[in-house]
């Protein structure tokens, strides 16, 4: 308990698993939080200590699971062999081996092979919490080394990190106070709530610029970081040299002794050497122009499922069926998905953050026409990847010490795939960078991958436990104690029947056991006749047992043979990781290739396999789609998904030949397919920007720099925001920064509130998008979709002909059903249906009947916005012609209202007006409106 606790203050904010034998066990409060979190029996074994513990076996479970809950673990190993410690009377020497954390995971087993695992440090650059601050960003992926600096506002930082699958973030503590969590500043505690992810605070002295370079310039063994393109002022500089500092930390706290988790067994344990720790295999740090890529925040991600349902989102389960990237990663039965790791993160990175240069995305349009046009290349390029693993992860465990003969094995089959890929793209144009890439990896990848598969056999095993890793003939000393220890059994029965015969002993026995070791057995008859140079080991009954000087040196050879030869096996493996860690920067230029080439090929599948063509990119900011379908309905409807077209643009003048318009407000019922609608058209331009063909007959896309959304109906009551609040937080964000070359799409704005508030609202939101409340001349305004039940909008199109276009979806009516046709025609709908939706979604009878003759009741004077607008009629009430509810109801005015308005005031006594106002107020009372 004593060693327990010497670790235990070592790693205080850290679950200590500690290992015991067979178990892992934790204690006191460490105890009693694993009982809560993981559901496992408390007990104690002394009074008043709580006790808790998982099989040692089945530990990386539960590991698994304290992780993705954002709870930071210690693994402490035994490190020495317990025959040792038992002969010296002493305590088992153990060690931390291990520390987790959410975002510096390297284990394959607890990493999801799909999803990115990142860390974030953050520096705040205003020491107020004011939106337009600065905040400097380094991200690390410690699993395969990749390095990235960025800055941004400090308003954008929670999407930013949301778009970057962040783990964990670490920050610059506050002043020390007493209170509980007083470390953490407001606006960190606000990201870690908004996003769900673990934070580590470090010493504010770790983000000042001078150490932050010098933690940088030590790592990478640079004077300068100008051939990293960074300058010592560069805002992501503190937060890069904080990283560095985190991590080099969080490697040294694993001490390795003498022995791994992986090399440790109850009652076994083979003295191997120490691992190495090192970050070397983190890639010098990149600085990102967020300007090169397309913008998705948070809401955009989660209401267009680019990676998960909205389902799963609000179940809070990482489900990719049914989403855009499910597409990819989830294929059907017979259709082609990623066939590398580092391919499933990549496609999930594109569609997270698509490319916003012109040059870019059509660079990566010709690699997928190439693909679909060309059969033979596609197949050569699958064929070449075909089996190739995670390559970075597999070389960022080479370098930190945490890598297995399975792994070092998959690497050498891996890399010598680059020759066959090398050769499939020499003579495809579109493939140059990638073919060059290629080729400069595999100077000195294809020595390593011949050493690997010289050295190692075809089927290695899972760890060195008990070796069997290196080949035969490979190295000499290996050999040797190999012989001796698969010799053993033909000398033992040498020396048994020489012994025998020369000691006229028939009966006597050569055995071995774990105790006493190698031992000569002879029965009790034949004890009397044991020659001289045995020596009486163990007397059982009817037998004694002996040893001989022969025999003793015997035992010493062999028992030492099998850990000189997993030694001398640990020796040559490790001597193939440096190798391989040698190699690291050309591991990850092949990986990165490979993962581009894996994507390309998806993309083109996709696109052979569905029909999709390749959109044609604009610097103007246009948008025209021809049957255009929503790319994952598509997969679930096939044929029966109705496709449509989509116009949007800037036009001067209305007219049959150019109907676009930058506004386009749809109308229509429920369940008629208008959010459908507007997320196909989302997605389509997504997928574009991404590289990717889309699923249309035709397609023209104006460069898009961000992609707004307001879908659906959230609250965030942990906030104190309702669902109309956080309704028109989102809408105000979309106002405040949407641009000429923005994508909007708005689903039913206004309808969490009263009817007349939410369609003042949603008609100032219109002409706001439609530019009409900008000073002449209007500037360009954002590609928007506007789908709403307000009829009332659609008198924007009269009144803003060339910036405002109504769309409706087609329905029909028949023998008293509807019937959703799910095509989107120009004009706009003449009601809404959602007395037959609620039909349909099973209300009683009678409520629909009721509801019906409600609506009939409430019906009201209904001026057609499109039409010319009538003189009032002498009535107080006619019927819509259409059944549908006005809210700009027209009411005949009452006489007396008349004679009010054409009082002269200014020229009237006081006596005068009182004798007006009280007829007024008789005549108000008993006339008609009409009479």
């Amino acid at each position: 308990m004593r060693q327990y606790d010497a670790f235990k203050r070592q790693h205080p904010d850290c679950l200590l698993f500690f290992r015991m034998g067979d178990f892992y066990e934790l204690f006191d409060e460490d105890a009693v939080r694993a009982h809560k979190a993981l559901g496992i029996t408390l007990t104690q074994r002394t009074e008043g200590i709580p006790m808790a513990g998982v099989p040692y076996h089945s530990a990386e479970s539960y590991l698994r699971r304290l992780i993705q809950m954002g709870i930071r673990v210690a693994v402490c190993d035994q490190v020495q062999d317990p025959r040792e410690a038992r002969a010296s009377g002493s305590v088992i020497e153990r060690a931390v081996t291990r520390v987790l954390t959410p975002g510096t995971l390297v284990d394959e087993t607890l990493l999801d092979e799909s999803a990115s695992n990142t860390v974030a440090a953050l520096c705040f650059h205003d020491a107020g919490d004011a939106p337009a601050g600065r905040v400097g960003l380094a991200i690390v992926e410690l699993s395969t080394g990749a390095f990235t600096l960025l800055d941004c506002r400090a308003d954008q930082l929670t999407d930013e990190l949301a778009r970057r699958s962040v783990c964990e973030i670490i920050f610059a503590e506050a002043a020390t106070t007493s209170a509980p969590g007083a470390s953490t500043p407001p606006r960190v505690a606000r990201l870690v709530d908004a996003l769900a992810i673990s934070s580590t605070p470090r010493p504010a002295w770790h983000f000042r610029p001078a150490e932050a370079l010098e933690s940088l310039r030590s790592h990478f063994g640079v004077s300068s970081l100008a051939g990293f393109g960074l300058t010592d002022e560069d805002p992501a500089v503190p937060a890069a040299g904080a990283v560095i500092r985190y991590l080099s930390e969080v490697q040294a706290l694993e001490q390795s002794g003498r022995a791994t988790s992986e090399g440790m067994s109850s009652g076994s344990a083979p003295a191997f050497l120490a691992r190495p720790r090192s970050l070397a295999h983190l890639r010098p740090p990149r600085r990102e122009d967020a300007s090169t890529f397309l913008t998705l925040d948070a809401v955009s991600l989660r209401a267009l499922e680019v990676e998960r349902t909205l389902r799963a989102a609000r179940a809070g389960t990482p489900q990719l069926e049914g989403s855009l990237a499910g597409l990819f990663l989830c294929p059907p039965k017979g259709a082609r998905g990623l066939r590398t790791s580092m391919g499933k993160r990549l496609v999930q990175e594109w569609l997270r953050r698509p490319l916003a240069e012109r040059a870019a995305i059509e660079a990566r349009h010709a690699c997928v026409a190439a693909f679909v046009s060309d059969t033979a290349l596609r197949d050569a390029v699958d064929a070449a990847i075909e089996g190739v693993q995670d390559v970075p992860r597999i070389a960022a465990r080479m370098t930190l010490g945490r890598a297995t003969p399975r792994d070092l094995a998959a690497l050498g089959r891996s890399v010598a795939r680059a020759a066959a890929l090398a050769a499939a793209l020499r003579d495809a144009p579109s493939f140059a960078h990638a073919h060059a890439s290629i080729e400069r990896a595999r100077q000195s990848l294809e020595p390593l991958a011949r050493a690997i598969a010289d050295a190692c056999v075809d089927d290695p095993p899972a760890h060195l436990r008990e070796g069997g890793l290196i080949r035969p003939g490979v190295d000499p000393a290996l050999d040797e104690a190999r012989t001796i220890r698969s010799d053993s059994g033909r000398w033992l029965a040498d020396y048994q029947a020489r012994l025998a015969q020369e000691h006229d002993l028939p009966s006597l026995k050569v055995g071995f056991n774990k105790i006493f070791g190698f031992f000569i057995e002879l029965p009790a008859a034949q004890s009397r006749r044991a020659p001289a140079q045995f020596t009486r080991r163990q007397t059982l009954k009817g037998a004694e047992r002996y040893i001989t000087p022969e025999l003793k040196q015997h035992e010493d050879k062999v028992l030492t043979a099998e850990d000189r030869a997993l030694q001398r096996e640990q020796q040559l493996f490790l001597a193939l990781c440096a190798r391989a860690a040698q190699a690291a920067a050309d591991c990850a230029a092949f990986a990165d290739t490979v993962a581009e080439l894996d994507v390309l090929l998806a993309f083109a599948s996709r696109a052979a396999r569905r029909g999709w063509t390749r959109p044609a990119i604009s610097d103007e900011p246009v948008l025209c789609l021809r049957q255009a379908r929503h790319p994952v309905l598509e997969e679930i409807l096939g044929d029966r998904f109705v496709p449509n077209d989509c116009t949007l643009g800037q036009r001067e003048q209305p007219s049959d030949e150019n109907p676009a318009a930058p506004l386009a407000l749809i109308t229509g019922p429920n369940m008629a397919g208008k959010s459908t609608y507007i997320r196909m058209v989302a997605l389509c331009v997504l997928l574009a920007h991404a590289g990717s063909f889309v699923p249309a007959h035709a397609a023209t896309i104006g460069i898009t720099d961000r992609i707004f959304t307001r879908i659906g109906a959230d609250d965030a009551l942990h906030a104190g925001q309702s669902t109309f609040m956080v309704e028109m937080i989102e809408t105000a964000s979309i106002l405040h920064h949407a641009g000429p070359r923005s994508l909007v799409i708005l689903d039913e704005i206004g309808r969490g509130t009263s009817t007349l508030d939410g369609l003042s609202l949603a008609w100032a939101i219109a002409e706001h998008l439609a530019g009409h409340t900008a000073a002449p001349p209007a500037p360009p305004q954002p590609r928007t979709l506007f789908a709403t039940h307000y009829h009332e909008l659609t008198a924007l199109e009269e009144w803003l002909p060339a910036r405002a276009r109504n769309l409706h979806v087609a329905v029909r009516e028949w023998e008293g059903q509807v019937i959703f046709l799910h095509r989107i025609l120009p004009g706009r709908a003449s009601r809404s249906y959602g007395i037959h939706v609620a039909r349909l979604a099973g209300l009683p009878k009678p409520v629909v009947t009721r509801a019906g003759e409600l609506l009939q009741s409430l019906t009201v004077s209904h001026q057609d916005p499109a039409g010319p607008q009538p003189a009032p009629t002498p009535t107080a009430r006619r019927p819509a012609p259409d059944g549908q509810l006005s809210l700009f109801r027209e009411f005949i005015e009452h006489p007396a209202v008349s004679e009010l308005k054409q009082l002269e005031l200014d020229t009237m006594t006081p006596l005068q007006a009182f004798d007006a106002l009280r007829s007024l107020r008789q005549r108000a009372t008993t006339t008609e409106p009409h009479a």
